[in-house]
């Protein structure tokens, strides 16, 4: 037989109204291991309607991203781009139209000079009158 030493041996034998101390400290011990599971499943379940959420916001934004793509596509699209320019008058430049390298200075716009800021006129403030205090005669 093993020697158990005394204060362990009088813990498990201490009683509370019949009870071995023990065994409540077991019981308050399962208790507790209860509700943190039950915490943690709760928990759980909120982060998976959140991660579901989320991926839901994510098929939907990958909808959207193919549909623009598919309208960006369409609007770039040369044959409507060409029928558009005609419409407002557009055409190709003349190949005699287009300059060398050499000729861009001729056809650059003059460079912009800017102006000094005009003077602002400042209008004169009248000195404020004294203010009157109350009960006194003038």
């Amino acid at each position: 037989m093993i020697a158990v030493p005394v204060p362990v041996k009088r813990l498990f034998d201490w009683k509370v109204r019949g009870v071995r101390c023990v065994e409540i400290i077991g019981v308050v011990c399962v208790a507790a291991l209860v509700f943190s599971v039950y915490i943690a499943k709760a928990a759980a379940a909120r982060e998976s309607a959140e991660i579901s959420r989320i991926e839901s916001e994510i098929r939907e934004n990958r909808q959207r991203v193919r549909l623009l793509r598919a309208e960006a596509t369409r609007l770039e699209q040369p044959a409507r781009l060409e029928a558009l320019s005609r419409e407002i008058g557009l055409g190709p430049v003349d190949v005699r139209r287009q300059a060398v390298e050499a000729g861009l200075p001729a056809i650059a716009p003059p460079p912009v000079v800017a102006a000094a800021p005009a003077p602002v006129a400042v209008a004169p403030v009248a000195p404020a009158a004294e203010p009157v205090a109350e009960g006194s005669l003038h």
